[in-house]
């Protein structure tokens, strides 16, 4: 069964948010991670009112570091949950919004990530993360799947630690160059779609949605993933 992991940082939803809905309706996803959720506010009704808008429906509690994750009709939601990691005096608030999916016959164990500028914290948010994830997709028997702004290059640290553990779908089926930043002019690939070994990655890249809409929804592009599972 092939399934359709997404990541897409939402600049917050300060841009078009009609156009923000059509191009996640485009992505066609099965389960979307976002960053740069609302937090403030009525930020769970605009949350809500989004994910409607693409026909997901938003699945994981709480506002801890602006992630979340969304998910489709076509897959069962096993477990939803928010992480709180390790807080850096000076800097902001991270989280890990992770939820165990069912399709068909396999379980994956999604987990949405916001890494911040400074390196130290991001080495070791991007370590925590993996650990949780790693526990999560022991207790429910899933492939793991993390998804996010990275906040840095392939060549990077973070980046290579996760690619290690592991695989970056974009460099394993690319489609298209991968650039997601800044989305008027994209010179940098700093979000990525990474998936346990057991997971086939059919093809990882860009979404076929109007440029115009590309680039008036969020100052990122999303990534989207097709990942094969089972046999």
């Amino acid at each position: 069964m092939s399934v359709r992991v997404a990541t897409y940082n939402l600049h917050g939803m300060r841009d078009s948010v009609p156009a923000l809905a059509r191009v996640i309706t485009a992505m066609d996803a099965d389960v979307l991670c976002v960053q740069e959720a609302p937090r403030f506010g009525p930020w769970r009704a605009r949350r809500r009112a989004l994910a409607e808008a693409a026909g997901l429906t938003l699945v994981t509690p709480g506002r801890i570091g602006g992630v979340a994750v969304l998910c489709g009709r076509r897959v069962r939601v096993v477990h939803a949950a928010a992480h709180r990691l390790r807080g850096f005096a000076g800097l902001e608030q991270r989280g890990l919004a992770v939820a165990v999916v069912q399709a068909g016959a396999a379980r994956l164990a999604v987990g949405s990530l916001h890494l911040d500028l400074s390196g130290p914290a991001r080495m070791h948010h991007v370590a925590e993360a993996m650990t949780v994830m790693d526990g999560v997709a022991a207790r429910f028997s899933a492939t793991v799947v993390l998804a996010g702004d990275v906040n840095e290059q392939p060549h990077q640290p973070a980046w290579r630690y996760l690619a290690a553990r592991l695989a970056d779908c974009h460099a394993v089926a690319p489609k298209g160059d991968g650039l997601t930043f800044a989305s008027r002019r994209p010179s940098v690939r700093i979000d990525g779609v990474f998936a346990g070994r057991t997971a086939q990655v059919v093809s990882c890249g860009g979404v076929d949605a109007e440029l115009g809409d590309l680039v008036t929804a969020s100052d990122h592009l999303p990534v989207v993933a097709e990942l094969r599972l089972g046999h």
